[in-house]
């Protein structure tokens, strides 16, 4: 009798916790942070300004080489040149 009643009593306990845990709300997803307005609007494209930066490292490397590439490093050079110059236009164009 005793073993029985133990049997009704789990049984009861693991009903009662799965209806529980089923009829209880799920928690409200958290809402996504804003982005900054004031970073936003002081950059809009900081890809582009940092790949103009990453171009001007780039020249100042191929400018301090130990030696011309076979004539590679001064196009090389005007390559870069005209890509930020490229750059810069569709900064302009943005505004």
């Amino acid at each position: 009798m005793k073993h029985w009643f133990l049997a009704v009593l789990a049984v009861l306990t693991l009903v009662f916790t799965l209806t529980l845990s089923a009829a209880a709300p799920a928690a409200p997803a958290p809402k996504p942070k804003p982005a900054p307005a004031a970073a936003a609007a002081a950059e809009p494209h900081p890809e582009i300004r940092d790949a103009i930066a990453s171009l001007q490292r780039a020249r100042d490397h191929l400018n301090h080489a130990a030696h011309d590439f076979g004539g590679h490093r001064v196009d090389a050079i005007g390559a870069i040149d005209q890509a930020i110059a490229q750059l810069r236009i569709c900064l302009k164009y943005d505004r």
